[in-house]
């Protein structure tokens, strides 16, 4: 429960509907992270399981300074 509070979910191991639903990402871009490489995932039977590590490390890895760099160049 605390970390769902912080923001983290509450398990490790997300499925897809979970994941969109986090992202507010549609079922074909989810598609397009798995299929680029972008996200990593682990398919059991029919289920797709995404690591909630993995989704934290992907955001970290696309941040962009853009809106940081425009708000210390307003002051």
């Amino acid at each position: 429960i605390i970390k769902e509070s912080m923001g983290e979910p509450g398990k490790r191991w997300l499925k897809s509907c979970e994941v969109k639903k986090m992202l507010g990402i549609s079922h074909g871009f989810l598609q397009s992270l798995r299929d680029n490489g972008t996200l990593l995932f682990t398919k059991i039977g029919g289920s797709i399981y995404y690591d909630f590590e993995d989704i934290c490390k992907m955001m970290d890895a696309n941040k962009s300074s853009s809106e940081f760099m425009k708000s210390i160049q307003a002051k």
